[in-house]
Formats: structure tokens, C-alpha cells, sequence
């Protein structure tokens, strides 16, 4: 903290939340309340950090509700403090420093919900006039070659179950994410046009006060690619139940009022096109087996949760969003 112009500090304290190998500490000092962040060791691209920040930075300007970033006063022993002024490095880690917001988590209203949405074509808007100073992860959860891997990867995973239904649940995904990237690309996918886009709009960072969205929080994600995969990966995270500790108790359905009051909250200042709209459940069951199949390859579980159990959920949830993509697609479409 002495890198930083924040005065005496009197307290600090631990933060558990978002990537566990992400640590993060509140820290109470002269000059106000911080979140200070520490990136985990040989696992960041510091070009990919100062392109992150860059962002933040651009967005602040623009009067979005980013969390803002700290300039380091007294740089690293490697200089990165110096070059980057709000990034630190110190023993091969990398630092940064926020200005805390106090906000209270997403409550599940639709005016909540509506508000999200809206934020993200905000956002949106906001990043058409970024460009970017050296060329960001192109990379999405659409027709990727790295989720088909590992897919592959845990059919003979026996740490989370019996073979056997692992190999069942990962050919039964495969199927239906090949399936919903054949569906995507023939609607034009390729032709659509790229920009800068969060990468992981979900509940978990946003902050609100009275509904309202307050802070934006966690840039790792960010890449280029068509703002619709912003918007369906959203409306997946807004609309999923998931209110048990075991998955398996997880209904198959999803909350369609809130699904479309994402929708909705984003077509309230960004027009979708018509082949786009006809793409969003395919583009919703691809990234909910992306997101699921990456750690469970990486650990066999997600999180806490076993892989098993948690991927015959998402396969039941796939299974539930191609039966109903007639009528939610019809109903995203007036």
C-alpha cells in the first residue's frame, strides 16, 4: 500500500469473492475505502492488464459506472508502475487498486434485471469508439475449437463420477453445441461486426443502489468480438435458476419474464437485428456449456460442485432451451 497515496492505513480485511486464485482485501485507510486485487502469479499477459485498464479508463470518461482505478504514486522495482500508471508489480505479481463502491448484489427484479440489460448497450455504445493499442483476445464461446477439447477431454475424467456417464453427458453436449454452432454460423455469424465487449456480464459484478447499477466491476474478460455474444451470455446469466445447493435440483426451465426484460432493457438503446435474435438461444446453450465444461476439465468439479452433477444439469437446461427455441425465439422477435 505504500505505492499508493491513500494515507495511513488502519484496517485490512478479506474479501472472498470471484476467482479464488485472485485474492482481494479491503483495505480502510486516511483517504477512503479500497478493494486492492492481486492477479495470479505467471498466469497474466501484461499487455492484455493494460488493455483492461484502458478500457476502464475509457469508460470512466464516458461517465460509466466502472470502479475506479488507483494511480500508483511510487513505482515497482521493475518499472511497470512507472510505464503503467495503474499498474503495480511487485515478485512476478500484478496488483491493482480500486476506490470501493458500496452497493448492494442483483435482487432478481425485472426492474433490476431491465436495468442490466440497458447497462450493457450502454456499454456497448460507450466501446464502439474504442480502439484498442495492440490487437486483444479474438477469442468467444462461439464454434471454439478449445471448448470442443475439453469436451473431449472429460469423457474418461473419473474424478467427478463413473466414466461411463461422463462420456454420455460430454457426447450428448458436444452434440448439441456442434448443433447450435452450425445454426449460429449459418446466420451469418462471421459477417457480424466486432468490437470491444465485457466477455462476463453476469450478476456477480454488477453493484446497485435502488436497482440501479452503481459499479461494473471485473474487466479480465474483456475481448473483441459481436456484441450479441454479450447479450445472450447475459441473458443466460439473468434468466438460469439455480437456487438449491445441489444441481441436481435445478429445474430445467429458465425465467423467461427475466430473460426478456434483459432483452428488453437492451433493445431499449440498441436495435438487434433480425438474424441476430434468431441466433440468441443457440448463442445462450453454447456459452452455458462453454462456462461449465472449461473448469470441470480443469479440476473435475465446478467449483465446489461435481462436475458430473453439474453438467447433466446444464445438458437438461440445453435440452430445455432447444425444446422452447420456436417460442422464445418468436417472442424475442415482436
Amino acid at each position: 500500500m505504500s505505492h499508493y497515496d491513500v494515507g495511513v492505513v488502519h484496517r485490512v480485511r478479506p474479501l472472498s469473492a470471484g476467482n479464488r486464485r485472485a485474492p482481494k482485501v479491503i483495505v480502510h485507510a486516511d483517504k477512503g475505502t479500497f478493494l486492492l486485487k492481486r492477479r495470479p502469479r505467471g498466469r497474466e499477459d501484461m499487455a492484455r492488464v493494460v488493455f483492461a485498464h484502458a478500457v476502464q479508463r475509457h469508460l470512466a470518461l464516458q461517465s460509466f459506472p466502472v470502479t475506479n482505478l488507483l494511480t500508483v504514486t511510487r513505482p515497482s522495482a521493475s518499472g511497470a508502475g512507472a510505464d503503467n500508471k495503474t499498474i503495480l508489480t511487485i515478485d512476478n505479481h500484478i496488483y491493482e487498486l480500486f476506490k470501493f463502491v458500496t452497493g448492494s448484489r442483483y435482487d432478481v427484479s425485472l426492474e433490476a434485471t431491465f436495468e442490466a440489460g440497458r447497462q450493457l448497450a450502454v456499454l456497448h455504445k460507450a466501446l464502439r469508439s474504442f480502439s484498442p493499442e495492440y490487437e486483444p483476445l479474438m477469442d468467444s464461446f462461439h464454434d471454439s475449437s478449445t471448448v470442443r477439447q475439453h469436451l473431449r477431454m472429460i469423457r474418461r475424467d473419473h474424478r467427478s463420477g463413473p466414466v461411463r456417464l461422463m462420456e454420455a453427458v460430454s457426447n450428448s453436449l458436444l452434440i448439441r453445441y456442434d448443433k447450435s454452432s452450425e445454426r449460429i454460423n449459418r446466420l451469418g455469424f462471421n459477417t457480424w461486426k466486432r468490437q470491444v465487449v465485457h466477455g462476463d456480464w453476469h450478476p456477480g459484478n454488477l453493484l446497485f443502489v435502488d436497482r440501479k447499477i452503481v459499479g461494473v466491476v471485473d474487466f479480465d474478460s474483456i475481448r473483441i468480438a459481436p456484441p450479441v455474444t454479450d447479450l445472450a451470455n447475459g441473458m443466460l446469466q439473468f434468466s438460469i435458476i439455480g437456487d438449491h445447493p445441489d444441481p441436481n435440483f435445478w429445474p430445467d426451465h429458465f425465467d423467461e419474464g427475466r430473460l426478456m426484460h434483459f432483452l428488453n432493457g437492451y433493445r431499449d438503446l440498441t436495435a438487434v437485428s433480425k438474424r441476430q435474435l434468431n441466433a440468441l438461444v443457440d448463442l445462450m446453450i453454447e456459452t452455458m456449456i462453454a462456462e461449465a465444461v472449461l473448469p470441470v476439465a480443469a479440476t473435475g468439479f465446478f467449483g465446489h460442485l461435481s462436475g458430473l452433477a453439474f453438467l447433466r444439469m446444464i445438458l437438461r437446461k440445453t435440452k430445455w432451451l432447444r425444446h422452447h427455441r420456436a417460442e422464445l425465439t418468436e417472442a424475442t422477435l415482436r
